[in-house]
């Protein structure tokens, strides 16, 4: 152990990444990004996302597990149950719509819990950071478009779809991944083809229904931790097992 602890393998949790197949310890994996937008086309890549559980004595060992595991090869991303959960809680856009996906590849009866509990993680929490980060790259681009004449249409589309997403959280208390009647219009910006004088008038009404929408919603204040930990707790007890929960 004194050995590992100077080659820096204790604690070092990218080593027991490499080491420990913690590819096998996926208990959801789903399909995110343009082709479960409804966005995607012939050069869009499949983009995988999910959970893993590690098992217990790993996780409970000196070298301990990495929040996330990552192949770029196969486009999969895949965080550590207890990082997912916090992610979501704090209303991750990113997290939020691995839940709420249609395109589901992989569920273990534990997953499937955890999407049946989906809407505890939408609060209130859903307006500040969706606004927030929307409103935030939004000046990048300006500052982009001053700078350099040219901003990344692709990247433009993604935060309008997201203030759209937004907005339909605060309403209806769910997640829409799919664009479905805005698909044109985003694909349209996408292609560079509406003028940044136009989607900017979008993007400033789609923040006042955003606003409107959250006067008006009935989503808590906060997501509900208790029903997550009491998930957590369990999956832990449950990853005791080599079979996965």
């Amino acid at each position: 152990m004194l050995a590992q602890f100077k080659e820096g393998a204790i604690g070092d949790v990218q080593i027991t990444a490499a080491r420990s197949n913690l590819y096998d310890r996926v208990i959801y994996r789903c399909v995110v990004g343009s082709r479960s937008y409804g966005l995607d086309d012939d050069q869009s890549d499949t983009d995988y996302r999910g959970i893993f559980l590690p098992p217990a004595d790993l996780h409970w060992s000196l070298f301990g597990v990495p929040e996330q595991i990552e192949c770029d090869e196969t486009q999969e991303h895949y965080w550590e149950l207890q990082r997912f959960l916090i992610l979501a809680l704090k209303a991750n856009p990113n997290v939020l719509e691995c839940l709420y996906t249609p395109l589901v590849e992989k569920a273990t009866p534990l997953a499937d819990e955890l999407l049946r509990m989906r809407s505890v993680f939408l609060s209130r929490l859903v307006y500040q950071t969706y606004n927030g980060y929307v409103m935030s790259q939004f000046k990048k681009m300006q500052s982009d478009l001053r700078n350099q004449g040219q901003v990344k249409w692709k990247h433009v589309m993604h935060l309008v779809r997201l203030l759209i997403s937004g907005i339909s959280v605060l309403e209806h208390g769910f997640v829409p991944v799919q664009v479905d009647e805005h698909r044109d219009q985003l694909l349209a910006i996408k292609r560079g083809e509406v003028p940044w004088e136009e989607t900017e008038k979008w993007r400033l009404s789609l923040h006042a229904e955003f606003d409107r929408a959250m006067s008006a919603t009935r989503l808590p204040e906060r997501p509900d931790y208790e029903q997550a930990n009491v998930l957590l707790v369990k999956a832990r007890r449950a990853a005791l097992s080599e079979e996965l929960p």
